[in-house]
């Protein structure tokens, strides 16, 4: 069996918490769904995580998947780790494992930035997902799927269901159209 980030990631999720950015909920849409509305904009490549130096030596092949805003005028936010893996296995990571890997996804999402296709006369917000293998070309396909997600809403739901059990709410989850 293999460790997962579940655990990790409300906590990592609560810490990036959203003012609300409009009285309209936030489109929710599956990795790879913002096609229809936005591109990549002009010039800016789609920046790669760094594997965290403080965790070479391990060799682990992790994967992640992380949740982003991306907001009206292009830029990404509210970076969340939703699903991680690791080929450690039942080994518990040590301290700040998922908050470095999840770290780096961030700092690359940060540089992502898109425009709105141009039939799109008014860009809205939209929170969506990618996900990132570390540990060489090779890993990234065969380990893809051990967190990816294939349902963003029933993810957040998941997750804001866990969340609320546990605390009152007040982030980014109280925004998102989860239908």
């Amino acid at each position: 069996m293999r460790r997962s980030a579940c655990a990790v990631a409300i906590p990592f999720m609560l810490a990036l918490a959203l003012p609300s950015l409009a009285a309209d909920p936030i489109a929710v849409v599956n990795e790879g769904g913002i096609r229809d509305k936005w591109m990549l904009a002009p010039g800016v490549p789609l920046a790669t995580p760094q594997y965290p130096a403080q965790f070479v030596r391990r060799h682990d092949t992790v994967c992640l998947g992380v949740g982003y805003l991306l907001r009206p005028d292009g830029t990404t936010s509210d970076f969340a780790l939703l699903r991680g893996w690791t080929s450690a296995g039942d080994d518990e990571p040590e301290a700040g494992y998922w908050q470095a890997f999840a770290e780096s996804a961030g700092d690359a999402l940060r540089r992502w930035r898109f425009q709105p296709r141009p039939e799109v006369t008014q860009a809205k917000p939209v929170y969506t997902v990618a996900t990132f293998v570390f540990g060489g070309s090779s890993a990234a396909a065969q380990n893809r799927s051990k967190c990816a997600i294939p349902n963003l809403v029933q993810r957040l739901r998941e997750l804001k269901a866990a969340r609320d059990r546990r605390t009152a709410s007040g982030d980014v989850l109280d925004d998102l159209e989860l239908r």
